[in-house]
């Protein structure tokens, strides 16, 4: 069976090929500012093979969400942001450039390109941003932040995206997607399957109410624009199976 679990955020648990990845676990109810809108069972990330980290900032590398990994399991992550994992007692850090590939159990990962400026804090230097293709049997790209770029026509052929469409503020800065640009990545990308990420799962200083509309602005346009892409829109916790 392969699948993925929509956690919220950018987290996801994806399994294939008898695999289990996550990506970005961040599953804290807080995080300084930001709220949860729902809360998540921990016990979702027991048994994972891999975790996969697109860039440092606090809402995609939680180091406390991370500690209830087991400390074997590989970490992979952006060149420049390898101690900072390391420091929690992970033995298996891998940090890649885009384009580099590696192999974790039967899947192929490859790191791609992120259109995404990161820091982990004011005044200190930046690390990378990156995305991942999980291939296998099937073939996921996560996206993690990123604007659109000329290289996402080149990702394929992808069975199933998951493409962000919004933030957790009032204002989406330059190096992220809203709908219609989530909606133009898709007609780049051209996966069999979409599933948007990062919307509605965090809000500063109190729960974001239960609010689909960027996801189902999302849906609507890509109906328009690339009717042949089922997008499927999830709550957190929610799975889909993609055989």
């Amino acid at each position: 069976m392969s699948s993925v679990t929509w956690l919220g955020h950018s987290c996801a648990v994806i399994r294939l090929d008898g695999v289990v990845v996550a990506t970005d676990p961040v599953l804290r109810g807080r995080i300084f500012h930001l709220r949860r809108a729902a809360p998540v069972d921990p016990a979702v990330l027991d048994g994972v093979d891999a975790v996969l980290v697109s860039h440092v900032h606090f809402d995609h590398l939680d180091l406390p969400s991370l500690a209830r990994i087991d400390r074997a399991v590989p970490v992979v992550l952006p060149v420049g942001a390898g101690n900072l994992v390391r420091h929690r007692g992970f033995r298996d850090v891998r940090e890649v450039h885009a384009g580099d590939e590696m192999d974790i159990g039967a899947l192929r990962i490859r790191a791609t390109h992120a259109e995404h400026a990161s820091t982990r804090r004011p005044c200190t230097s930046r690390a990378g941003s990156v995305g991942f293709v999980i291939a296998g049997t099937r073939s996921v790209y996560f996206a993690g932040d990123t604007d659109l770029f000329d290289e996402m026509a080149t990702l394929g052929p992808i069975d199933l995206a998951l493409l962000p469409v919004a933030g957790w503020g009032p204002r989406l800065p330059p190096g992220h997607l809203d709908p219609q640009r989530a909606a133009e990545a898709l007609i780049r990308i051209r996966p069999r399957v979409a599933i948007p990420i990062h919307w509605g799962t965090y809000a500063p200083w109190r729960a974001p109410a239960s609010d689909e509309t960027p996801a189902r602005a999302f849906a609507e346009l890509a109906a328009t624009s690339a009717p042949g892409i089922e997008v499927r829109v999830l709550r957190p916790g929610e799975s889909y199976e993609f055989d």
